[in-house]
């Protein structure tokens, strides 16, 4: 008796002892966690709500900073956020039931459904809008571009109208993969159409009902009271001011939610409560007409994270910036949810992978120490200067400068900039990129460069051509551009003004900055690419903007 007894004591401070441990372990993990937020953990600045979970259960939630500045309050696990583009995979599931029911058929062409868009030189299907492979310009841009910014009021059959407009595409359908949120707000119109009922509706009696979401909604009317809601900030010089929008649109964004809420959608990939079939659907990936396989599914990006499968997607918008990722080999998702739009929720969702999945992931090979083993070679300046320019993508028409400071060759691009290590007369590498690369240049039969490369580890090459432009326009140039010029798919009329020897456009809430001649007839300006065309005399009669996810557009000048 006395035996078992010792026994059973000794059990008992066994567990005991490792019932310490594993709390202290714990501890420690979410101490690590909480200091990745700790910047924002404070009274005076908005914040983010987090939910760690593991094995179906969530192991670690919390609130840092607050929800709303004005009234003091805090964010907590049940503050209600917007997620932006995270939406996307609750209007991809939505179509993915329709189909299902046998309702639509993913390969439909949209017309069957929005006859008032314009008959283009190959359908547009559904499946095409899923995957951003539709070449359908963004409305956001548009809007943008049409002077329409983000607070002011316009509707979504507005937005229909204007993509009804729309006599271009920025690819034929298939050839390419562009995010764009048209595709995805098109999808929410033919949710609606299809079933009769609003996008909001829909997802409530097939997704968030169904899964217990209580305290989730496509937001389709920004009059609406929301209990709990979070503001959306952006930080100003001295503290922040409220971002918001009066858009009604939804299904490229719009839905609103808990990391809670979340919690049960993530375990519906795992507990099948809508269905296999739909889960499985949902993560298949899309595929371009070459036969090559995308990483973009249903409104979720299907990618590697440190070699583990990590199945996820983003969001941001007015504010507010949202990241839900699952890793479901380990059964592990990290949901963060922000209302600073200066928080970068995909990197903390990382980091914290990096603390609970340290024993699984494998490091990407960046190894800084390898790129300083890289041996550079001496050039002339003459090697050097032959390189300098403006080179311009092939494929997507962006710039990229090379310039010459300090000796050293500079590359700019797409809001980075590089310095160059020469490891031969004709190639470089930026050491200070974190991805390996290699820029190499192509002299022509004349020893003169004209073409450059540009190799990515995990991307696409970048075929560059030089521009011939070797010094700055006079204003006697320049102000042949001037002038007035009308698209009537916006439509809207840009003027375009010669001012203190540069160009600027002079219209309502007209993009600042002088425009930079990069070529002959080719400008640009901050998110803005401009080729301006001439007519048979040589002169000028419009030019093409391309603005990101909105190409080919073509303005005539008046």
């Amino acid at each position: 008796m006395k035996k078992s007894s010792q026994a059973s004591k000794l059990l008992w401070i066994f567990l005991f002892i490792a019932f310490i441990a594993s709390t202290v372990s714990a501890d420690e993990t979410t101490d690590k966690v909480d200091k990745l937020f700790s910047k924002w953990d404070s009274t005076v600045s908005p914040g983010a709500a987090l939910a760690i979970i593991k094995d179906g259960e969530i192991i670690y939630k919390r609130g840092y900073g607050m929800a709303n500045l004005e009234h003091n309050v805090p964010i907590i696990p049940t503050s209600v956020f917007r997620i932006g583009s995270t939406s996307k995979q609750f209007t991809a599931s939505c179509i993915a039931i329709l189909a299902l029911q046998a309702k639509i058929s993913l390969d439909d062409d949209i017309r069957k459904y929005i006859p008032e868009l314009p008959k283009y030189e190959r359908p547009i299907t559904i499946r095409h809008l899923l995957h951003h492979t539709s070449g359908i310009r963004d409305y956001l841009t548009l809007g943008a571009i049409a002077a329409l910014p983000d607070d002011q009021f316009y509707t979504p059959e507005d937005s229909v109208e204007l993509l009804s407009r729309q006599k271009g595409l920025n690819f034929l359908p298939g050839e390419e993969h562009l995010y764009s949120n048209s595709g995805y707000f098109l999808l929410g119109v033919i949710v609606e159409r299809v079933s009769g009922k609003s996008l909001n509706d829909f997802a409530q009696a097939h997704i968030f009902k169904p899964l217990g979401m209580k305290n989730t909604h496509f937001h389709d009317d920004h009059t609406m009271v929301v209990k709990n809601r979070a503001d959306g900030y952006s930080p100003q010089k001295k503290g922040f001011r409220i971002d918001m929008t009066t858009l009604d649109h939804v299904g490229d964004g719009g839905v609103f939610t808990t990391v809670e809420d979340l919690f049960l959608w993530d375990q519906s990939f795992y507990n099948y409560k809508l269905g296999k079939e739909l889960i499985d659907l949902i993560q298949t990936p899309g595929m371009l007409n070459s036969g090559k396989k995308l990483d973009y599914a249903f409104g979720l990006s299907v990618t590697e994270y440190k070699g583990l499968k990590k199945v996820s997607h983003g969001g941001g918008f007015v504010g507010f910036r949202a990241q839900m990722a699952r890793f479901p080999e380990q059964k592990f998702t990290v949901i963060c949810l922000a209302n600073l739009g200066t928080i970068n929720p995909s990197r903390l969702c990382n980091q914290v992978a990096d603390i609970y999945l340290a024993d699984k992931l494998k490091e990407a090979p960046k190894a800084p120490k390898e790129k300083k083993k890289v041996k550079a070679v001496a050039l002339s300046k003459q090697e050097l200067e032959d390189k300098v320019g403006n080179y311009q993508d092939e494929r997507t028409g962006t710039w990229t400068i090379i310039s010459i400071k300090e000796g050293k060759l500079i590359m700019q691009a797409r809001g980075n900039k590089f310095d160059l290590t020469p490891v031969s007369k004709t190639r470089f590498k930026a050491l200070e990129a974190p991805f390996d690369n290699l820029i190499e240049f192509f002299p022509d039969a004349k020893g003169r460069i004209r073409k450059a490369k540009v190799t990515m580890e995990g991307r696409d090459d970048i075929n560059l051509v030089k521009s011939s432009l070797v010094s700055p326009l006079t204003p006697a140039q320049l102000k042949e551009y001037a002038g007035e010029y009308f698209n009537d798919e916006l439509p809207v009329t840009y003027k375009l003004a010669l001012e203190k020897e540069s160009l600027f456009f002079k219209h309502k809430n007209a993009p600042k900055g002088a425009l930079k001649a990069m070529d002959r007839d080719k400008f640009t300006m901050r998110w803005f690419n401009i080729e301006f065309v001439r007519d048979k005399r040589n002169r000028i009669k419009g030019f093409i903007l391309a603005a990101g996810r909105a190409a080919n557009i073509e303005f005539v000048k008046k």
